[in-house]
């Protein structure tokens, strides 16, 4: 797949306020500062469509961003370290889960895991979440350039085998960097894959 275009379209505190459900829809979580703006501006190869911040939790809604006036990209607000009052953090977790279980073209869900890290609790709680929720997803292992290559598969290998004790069948996963653009072509040629079906539906 070829970027030609990509172009933020609206910001919203909830799914109703989103864009017409009438394209594919993928969406980008992940754990506050794992790397979501740096790997959205690498797919769409623009530096500066989505906001990169070394304050976790400056994603606050739901940013919704179309590509190639074909399909939608959604940059969900970050679960995790964020310095948010209780209350903040309930409603986005409200907002979130509303957004994740009733966008109706929502077709796949970017979880990003920081690669430099083993398996950390509150991503595994976020996978099984999905799992709990029927949630189509792919894992996407971020900052690999940031860590050796032995350590990047040991943390992998390790975060698939912690899934493993509970799911029948993983999750297509990928390794990326957004300062190489590793994995850049692989995430681009699944959600051709995806949109190609969703056209025959």
């Amino acid at each position: 797949m070829q970027i030609k275009k990509a172009e933020y379209i609206i910001s919203s505190p909830d799914y109703t306020m989103s864009p017409n459900p009438d394209k594919p829809e993928y969406a980008f979580i992940g754990r506050s500062n794992v790397g979501k703006s740096s790997l959205i501006n690498m797919l769409c190869d623009n530096h500066k469509l989505a906001k990169t911040s070394g304050t976790p939790g400056k994603t606050q809604l739901l940013n919704h961003f179309v590509v190639n006036q074909e399909w939608y990209l959604v940059d969900l607000p970050g679960y995790g370290f964020a310095k948010v009052s209780i209350s903040s953090r309930n409603r986005w977790q409200q907002m979130i889960e509303n957004y994740l279980r009733k966008r109706e073209n929502l077709v796949n869900v970017f979880l990003l895991i920081d690669a430099r890290h083993e398996p950390q609790k509150i991503d595994l709680e976020f996978v099984n979440q999905l799992g709990k929720w029927e949630i189509p997803f792919s894992l996407v292992f971020t900052k690999s350039d940031k860590e050796t290559q032995k350590v990047v598969s040991e943390n992998v290998r390790s975060f698939l085998n912690r899934m493993k004790e509970t799911w029948e069948f993983l999750p297509r996963h990928f390794v990326t960097s957004a300062t190489k653009k590793l994995g850049r072509n692989k995430i681009l040629d699944f959600i051709d894959e995806c949109n190609a079906e969703f056209l025959k539906q």
